[in-house]
């Protein structure tokens, strides 16, 4: 799901360095390696050791979202491109002021990007999403956007890989 907030004319990713924020972050990133011009690439995150092994990052901060989802002291209004928090949207427990958060550092035309997947350590997420399903998640995260900001668009991707539907048994008379 991707929102993103009102501005002015959108730059092309090809001729500027994008400043990211990772929220959640960890010591695997989930940037793309290639294609994309880096700026600045933050990571908050709970455990400094992973944070320090994440080689995309070119700074980091230790910060415990569900004890202080404010990030004021860390980064000023308009500080980043794009936003994303990669999986792990079910595990915070003040989401509102997250994503309020989100919407003060990111940039005129930014975009924020959350995703989640049907998986999840469920006894780290919060009780709701594991009693939704997937439209129910979709609603929650959509909830979090629409609450927290007047953001310009919002957009939800279904981007699991697409099967084929086995051809169904013909039932033969004997």
């Amino acid at each position: 799901m991707n929102a993103s907030k009102q501005g002015g004319a959108p730059s092309s990713t090809n001729e500027v360095n994008l400043d990211i924020l990772d929220l959640c972050s960890s010591w695997i990133s989930h940037l793309p390696s290639s294609g994309v011009s880096y700026g600045r690439v933050v990571g908050i995150g709970l455990n400094e050791k992973e944070l320090r092994e994440n080689v995309q990052l070119t700074e980091y901060h230790v910060q415990n979202l569900n004890k202080n989802p404010l990030l004021t002291e860390l980064f000023e209004d308009n500080s980043f491109d794009v936003i994303c928090n990669v999986v792990s949207v079910d595990y915070l427990t003040q989401p509102l002021p997250v994503f309020q958060e989100m919407y003060r550092i990111l940039r005129p035309n930014g975009i924020a990007l959350v995703s989640f997947s049907n998986r999840c350590f469920p006894t780290k997420a919060i009780s709701i999403w594991l009693r939704e399903d997937d439209i129910g998640r979709l609603s929650i995260v959509a909830s979090y956007f629409h609450y927290a900001a007047t953001w310009n668009v919002i957009e939800a991707y279904d981007i699991k890989p697409r099967t084929e539907t086995p051809p169904r048994p013909s039932i033969k008379e004997n």
